[in-house]
């Protein structure tokens, strides 16, 4: 008995000590094993959406829409200054070195946001660069511009304006996934490609306008087509979506397919000074 008593003793205590010692927290590995999070990369599929993706989501659009009315509203300013203002439309128009200095920095900014993921994620010199890259393309818009019509100029300004509405609104309220859909854009970029060499080929011959009108319709179809795929990878609720770290990739992208819907609206529509 006296042997039994001391055994459970000892049992006991070590119970009570074991009692006392409280367990060691998890690993973040065993907590977060056979969960799933999602993962966001340049183009992905989704194949988790929660509550807290939805917020993200959100400020993410606000973001790239606040950027996108600033770039849009400089390009309105100084293709409202290279239109109305005669004597900045006489310079800029005798001055056309200034026009392909502008394109290699477009060229140059445009390539270094699109092809290198530190400068476009490393604030600020992606905010530098994408400032950069819309005072450039913006210089070559108004120049365009300046060769034509000024009821003209405005005519295309509604005309992109209200195309630009539509899209956007089609692409946020249907169903269709635009997204899925990257093969049909190729082949058109393909042809509108083509159709350009031979533009290229043919205009320092001859000027054939049911030729350029052909070419300026294709274009505006497409980037028109680019802009809904645009808008539902910022989306984010289609089969591929845009990483939200990526606002100024996307920004860059929606405003290049709105300034070129104009560039060709202006090309079919607008009527050039005599």
């Amino acid at each position: 008995m006296h042997q039994l008593s001391l055994a459970n003793k000892a049992n006991n205590g070590s119970f009570s000590g074991e009692a006392l010692v409280s367990p060691a927290p998890p690993s973040y590995q065993e907590a977060t094993e056979g969960t799933s999070a999602p993962c966001y990369n340049d183009v992905e599929m989704l194949t988790e959406f929660t509550w807290d993706d939805r917020n993200i989501r959100r400020v993410f659009i606000r973001k790239v829409y606040t950027i996108l009315m600033i770039q849009l509203l400089v390009t309105l300013a100084v293709v409202s200054l290279f239109t109305f203002c005669d004597p900045v439309k006489d310079y800029i128009q005798s001055n056309p070195g200034w026009y392909w200095a502008s394109y290699a920095v477009f060229f140059v900014t445009y390539l270094t946001i699109s092809c290198c993921s530190a400068p476009r994620r490393l604030f600020p010199w992606n905010v530098i660069l994408l400032g950069i890259f819309t005072l450039s393309l913006s210089y070559m818009t108004g120049m365009l511009s300046s060769y034509y019509n000024t009821k003209s100029v405005v005519m295309c300004l509604g005309i992109t304006v209200a195309v630009c509405v539509l899209v956007t609104v089609f692409s946020f309220q249907t169903k269709f996934d635009v997204t899925s859909y990257q093969g049909v854009l190729f082949v058109f970029c393909m042809v509108l490609f083509v159709s350009g060499l031979v533009l290229a080929l043919v205009l320092p011959f001859q000027y054939v306008p049911w030729l350029d009108a052909t070419f300026a319709v294709l274009g505006a179809i497409l980037f028109t087509m680019f802009l809904a795929f645009d808008t539902q990878l910022l989306m984010g609720n289609k089969r591929y979506t845009m990483s939200p770290e990526e606002y100024v990739f996307a920004t860059l992208n929606l405003y290049l397919d709105i300034i070129y819907i104009f560039s060709f609206f202006l090309q079919i529509f607008g009527t050039k000074h005599e």
